[in-house]
């Protein structure tokens, strides 16, 4: 196996031997034949949007499917070599329905793919399609184009999440199709590859929007709420993930049942959101972030339910009380593909619960855009006055990997006119630091998911207009961390809006080579964290 998508990729250079998320070599090999059949899927799906076949239920598949390969959600090589088996079905129909209508079409070689019988079969063939065997000779192309795949794996990401809302934009589904198929071509020069990234980035701010609209039209726009962080004597499930619509349909499912419903990770900014806020036994946030589910979990006395990614290998001591939905899956354990709820929450009646209430204190969430927005008066009052110094955004994935307590103290050192909007599990760093307020505003803002990016993103438009300059001349600096593809698909937009100055890290991405990372530097002037969280503070506000 070769893969190094993630940030904490083995030795900086790439994982041969296991996943350091825990991905197995038959998994690495057919996650890599998933992503193969899928540009000859694409390549088809192309052409009969073109004579006029509609391919909507395709489209959503690849986008669904492409998601699958994202870092830490599907662990089990049962269904990835369904989702293979299930693209050359949706491949073939297609091609069928061509050769009716009498178009001729030259397929590329994945579109002409025939699967082995057997799993073991699909895993032989998954090692001849990895990316060390892609035939593109410049290395610096080739970084290009895994960058736009994992670009591609975020904006499905958003677009399947949006989708599951009932929210579709026909642009990103042929933007994700179109980047797989162009993926194969090794006659496009560099320059080419720089503009399909910075496209990435453009139709990822699409998919963003539309996830906004899909969360915010299906739930409401997220209100300031204080969450606790202690729990309710009583029987107790823990949602983990991302999906908001899961925790919707069990919220529902466990109305009356005397089940408290906790959130866990990246699920803590749905405690803002008005329509699950009304359900009186949605409780509060239990544990920090995915890379801490191991210890957190374990320790945990109720069901837990995992949607979307963020999954680790589940200890033996809790691997019966845990259950996956969605794309998430990992071997021998309990998948719930219909939405129907009821073995975890049997599950959850049969286990003891929380014995007593616990006090453990609260946060705070829901500083998504209309809420940051709707105070923007008192905001830009306080820059005008000198109140509010500096903004920081503060902002992506946490992980487990040394060097992540920069962002921790990167937030304790910052002075106290300064305010941090953060978003992602990487706010489980500091999000219970008790940071105080500048005139009512408070210091520690959390925007919500990395999901919310697009937030954030409207946040720094609005206040660059109240101020009549570019968001680059705001008194704003990003801080971002990266751990998965979501992360990088957010990164592409930045560039894409030609956002300058961003410090990344804890490492820079390994799938990066020293002439794109050049570029990075001259073009947006991207640069690595500091060593000490002080010294790029004192480097910021003293430019400030």
């Amino acid at each position: 196996m070769f893969c190094y998508q993630c940030e904490q990729t083995a030795k900086g250079t790439g994982c041969t031997k296991i996943g350091v998320c825990g991905k197995q070599p038959d998994v690495s090999a057919l996650q890599d034949l998933l992503v193969y059949v899928l540009k000859g899927l694409s390549q088809v799906a192309i052409e009969a949007r073109k004579a006029g076949f509609p391919t909507g239920e395709v489209d959503a598949f690849v986008a669904a499917s492409m998601f699958s390969t994202l870092t830490n959600v599907n662990f089990d090589p049962e269904r990835l070599a369904f989702l293979i088996r299930q693209a050359v079905e949706h491949r073939d129909e297609l091609k069928a329905q061509l050769v009716d209508k009498g178009v001729d079409v030259v397929l590329n070689e994945p579109a002409r793919f025939a699967p082995a019988a057997d799993l073991a079969g699909l895993v032989t063939q998954g090692e001849i399609h990895g990316i060390e065997q892609d035939a593109e000779a410049n290395p610096d192309i080739k970084a290009l184009k895994q960058t736009v795949i994992y670009g591609i794996k975020g904006i499905a990401a958003y677009a399947d999440h949006a989708k599951i809302l009932g929210y579709e934009n026909p642009q990103i589904f042929e933007f994700i199709e179109d980047g797989l198929v162009s993926t194969l071509d090794t006659t496009k020069d560099l320059g080419y590859w720089v503009e399909k990234t910075l496209k990435a980035g453009e139709i990822n701010l699409k998919a963003m929007e539309l996830l906004d609209a899909a969360n915010t039209g299906t739930y409401g726009h997220p209100v300031p709420t204080k969450v606790p962080l202690g729990a309710k004597k009583g029987k107790a499930i823990v949602v983990s993930g991302h999906d908001l619509k899961d925790l919707h349909m069990l919220l529902e499912q466990t109305k009356g049942k005397g089940i408290f419903i906790y959130t866990h990770g990246e699920m803590l900014p749905c405690h803002g959101y008005p329509e699950l806020k009304k359900y009186p036994h949605f409780h509060g946030h239990y544990g920090t972030a995915w890379q801490n589910q191991l210890r957190e979990f374990a320790e945990f006395p109720g069901a837990i339910l995992m949607t979307t990614n963020c999954l680790q290998k589940p200890q033996e001591k809790y691997q019966d009380n845990i259950f996956t939905t969605g794309l998430v899956a990992w071997p021998g354990v309990v998948h719930i593909a219909d939405k129907d709820f009821t073995p975890v929450i049997e599950k959850a009646l049969a286990l003891p619960g929380f014995p007593e209430d616990t006090d453990k204190g609260s946060v705070m969430t829901g500083f998504a855009r209309n809420a940051v927005l709707g105070v923007a008066d008192k905001v830009i009052a306080a820059v005008k006055s000198g109140a509010i110094r500096h903004f920081f955004l503060v902002a992506g994935c946490d992980g487990a990997k040394p060097g992540r307590n920069y962002y921790t103290e990167f937030v304790e050192k910052l002075p106290k006119d300064t305010v941090v909007l953060t978003l992602a599990c990487g706010k489980f760093r500091f999000f219970d630091k008790q940071l105080g307020d500048i005139d009512g505003i408070p210091r520690l803002l959390d925007v919500g998911q990395c999901n919310d990016a697009y937030s954030a993103i409207q946040i720094a438009v609005a206040l660059a207009k109240a101020f009549n300059c570019g968001v680059n001349d705001l008194p704003l600096s990003m801080i971002l961390s990266w751990y998965e593809q979501k992360a990088v698909a957010i990164l592409l937009t930045l560039l894409y809006l030609g956002i300058k100055d961003i410090r990344l890290g804890p490492t820079l991405p390994a799938f990066l080579t020293p002439n794109v990372l050049n570029f990075l530097v001259e073009k947006y002037d991207i640069k690595p964290i500091a060593a000490n969280a002080e010294d790029d503070i004192k480097a910021i506000l003293g430019a400030a």
